[in-house]
């Protein structure tokens, strides 16, 4: 599970990192996949806006056991 949820972050991390972000996966539990912000996305008042529509919402399209995703 791991790998594939690598796989699909790997897919998300240019836009973030164009922005001067970045996401780094930590964990999956029970269908919660748990990342960390880091970069300018860490201290960006925009976060949670961008996990929610743009890191939760292409894993649970792309990996159905993904229930959400949560910052850590």
């Amino acid at each position: 599970m791991e790998e594939r949820v690598q796989e699909v972050l790997d897919k998300i991390r240019p836009a973030l990192q164009a922005d001067g972000g970045d996401v780094e996966f930590v964990a999956f539990e029970a269908g919660v996949v748990k990342v960390k912000l880091v970069g300018a996305c860490a201290g960006c008042p925009m976060s949670q806006l961008t996990l929610a529509n743009g890191v939760e919402r292409v894993l649970k399209q792309e990996i159905p056991e993904v229930e959400r995703v949560e910052a850590v």
